[in-house]
């Protein structure tokens, strides 16, 4: 007999995590991740597909994942590097867009508040941004440097007595629409070393203008911003951002954190297009009768576990202080070519109801692209594995 739609929810694997890789979390950590999902499902996932459409973050959301206390779960919390994870992929599963506002403001921002910043800093801003008070974005994407900004920085900082003057345009930095600072990096002319400001999006010479016409995570607020002789006192100036090794220490946790979400994406995809499967008839049966539908649900599992499997021992060296930036390098590359499979098999599952999002199934499609590409392409990532495996440098 055919599984129902109304047993779906009974069977041992319902969740995609098939080896329970969630049994290595504490007993407190499982219960908070449980908390986690519950708020999920009653707050973000009826309204996440609806967002996407109109291209609009729900503001009034901000106050509930306040009151949920997601800020900062390991150095803040203590938690381990694992739990953060799974917690990143569980809010990605919901939606990848608010997935995304908490990676750039938590992750990228908070991060290098917290590894770059002096104490007399942290003591200063870190209530407010933990408390979501204040949001952050993460400034270091240009017009015209992607995957070169580390040497083609091109916005400057040029020191003028007690003040920083910046001058130059960042784009694509998430939640810069509406966020209360942006912490920028410059390159400083008087050294040629990248430096970190803490920008408050309210000084004279800043602006942020939405990127429009996107096709992915449209709910996240993108902007283009310019920097025109935007003066920056000296206090606000990260104490420990002088130079690109020290942003490197906040992008390899981040990228960590990115590859997680590859993962919510694929127990996204296996979400839908199981549910579907079971739901749908063709022929008089059920989709989930046909041996290639099973072929392709097992390939979506297969892929979604094993890039989990990556994951957990991955964020267990990070745990132990072993994790390296070539690691967190092949993680991303592989993870995210992983969901791209993934995706596009659950695509073709759904058939024509995958390509409008009434079914979701089209969001999750369309919002791997942006993961693919962001917090370094599976290209560069993959040459930074490439470097470590062989001592020679491809990346020209």
């Amino acid at each position: 007999m055919a599984t129902s739609a109304a047993d779906l929810h009974e069977l041992p694997y319902a969740d995609g995590d098939f080896y329970a890789f969630e049994q290595l979390l504490s007993g407190k950590e499982q219960d908070r991740l449980t908390e986690v999902r519950e708020f999920l499902a009653r707050e973000v996932k009826p309204i996440a597909v609806d967002c996407w459409n109109r291209g609009e973050f729900p503001a009034d959301l901000v106050p509930k994942l306040a009151g949920l206390d997601l800020a900062s779960p390991v150095r803040r919390q203590g938690y381990s590097n694992l739990f953060a994870g799974m917690l990143h992929a569980e809010v990605t599963r919901a939606d990848a867009s608010i997935a995304t506002f908490l990676g750039v403001h938590d992750g990228l921002f908070t991060g290098s508040i917290e590894l770059l910043a002096s104490q007399e800093q942290k003591d200063e801003w870190l209530p407010d941004i933990y408390s979501l008070k204040k949001i952050g974005a993460f400034g270091l994407t240009e017009p015209l440097g992607g995957s070169d900004v580390a040497g083609g920085t091109r916005t400057t900082a040029r020191k003028e007595g007690d003040n920083w003057i910046l001058n130059g345009a960042k784009r694509w930095i998430g939640n810069a629409t509406f966020s209360d600072w942006v912490v920028v990096y410059a390159r400083d002319v008087a050294d040629n070393q990248v430096k970190g400001f803490m920008v408050d999006t309210r000084l004279d010479g800043f602006s942020a203008a939405k990127i429009e016409n996107k096709i992915s995570l449209r709910t996240v607020q993108n902007a283009d911003i310019v920097l025109a002789d935007v003066v920056v006192p000296e206090h606000f100036k990260l104490a420990n951002a002088n130079s690109f090794r020290d942003v490197n220490k906040v992008l390899k946790v981040t990228r960590l954190a990115v590859a997680w979400q590859a993962v919510g994406l694929q127990l996204a995809a296996f979400d839908v297009a199981r549910r579907y499967a079971v739901e749908r008839h063709q022929f008089g049966r059920p989709l989930a009768s046909f041996q290639l539908i099973q072929d392709q649900l097992v390939r979506i599992l297969g892929n979604t576990v094993s890039s989990m499997g990556m994951m957990v021992r991955l964020s267990q060296l990070e745990d132990e202080g072993a994790a390296k930036d070539e690691q967190s390098a092949l993680a991303k590359a592989y993870a995210t070519a992983r969901m791209r499979d993934s995706v596009a098999l659950g695509r073709s599952i759904l058939g024509g109801n995958g390509i409008v999002t009434d079914f979701e199934m089209a969001k999750i499609f369309a919002d791997a692209e942006a993961i693919y590409s962001y917090e370094g392409t599976a290209e560069i990532n993959t040459l930074v594995t490439g470097r470590a495996i062989t001592g020679i440098s491809a990346i020209v």
